[in-house]
């Protein structure tokens, strides 16, 4: 189960002044998140950028992302310790949004393209995209719950231009799926509030939202 962060802001911020406090969290996590991470920005021209690489956040160096106005990252803790390469890690973007997810979901019965199921996943979404984004992720969310055996968690992050899509659902460990925001200048959203920063919100379960 891995680690997600969303960060918008109307003017241009260090990206580092946020992976630093998302790495931290990923190292300190009761579960492991060090199997690669990736981030995604969008670039003076609003396209989208992405950098992934195999080693764990926190051993990274960040002063390779420039300056932006939005930016998505994840942190990879692969299910069943499998699939293990730079290919697998999100953000996963088909040009126009970027995806990113964490949880645990087992017996889907989705027919669905993807390497991985977080791949599946977010193309399922996309099949029900025709415009309005946000009924799409709720009603595909809507039948992946139907379809699939037992998830015990399953958080999503969808941006689409300058609009971010959220959808949290769990059936346990609340204190671990539990979605966080934060609304100031910046808009961040991430798996946990950063150390030592008041004014964090806790998002609730089967919450299904855009910003």
């Amino acid at each position: 189960m891995c680690r997600l962060l969303a960060v918008r802001s109307e003017e241009p911020f260090s990206p580092a002044d946020y992976l630093t406090p998302f790495a931290l969290i990923a190292k300190n996590s009761k579960e492991y998140q060090g199997h690669g991470w990736g981030c995604a920005w969008t670039d003076d021209d609003r396209k989208w950028q992405i950098y992934k690489n195999i080693r764990p956040v926190w051993e990274d160096d960040f002063s390779r992302v420039p300056r932006t106005s939005l930016l998505i990252a994840h942190a990879r803790s692969a299910f069943e310790d499998k699939d293990i390469v730079v290919q697998n890690n999100m953000p996963f973007t088909d040009g126009k949004r970027v995806f990113i997810f964490n949880g645990e979901l087992r017996g889907v019965k989705i027919k669905e393209q993807g390497r991985i199921g977080a791949e599946k996943i977010f193309n399922f979404i996309r099949r029900f995209d025709a415009g309005d984004t946000l009924t799409a992720l709720k009603k595909a969310v809507g039948l992946i719950r139907d379809r699939t055996r037992h998830i015990r968690g399953m958080n999503i992050i969808l941006v689409k231009e300058r609009s971010i899509y959220l959808s949290t659902f769990f059936t346990g460990d609340e204190e671990y799926f539990t979605m966080r925001y934060k609304e100031g200048p910046e808009l961040v959203i991430c798996s946990e509030a950063f150390p030592s920063e008041e004014g964090w919100q806790s998002i609730s379960n089967e919450t299904v939202r855009a910003w």
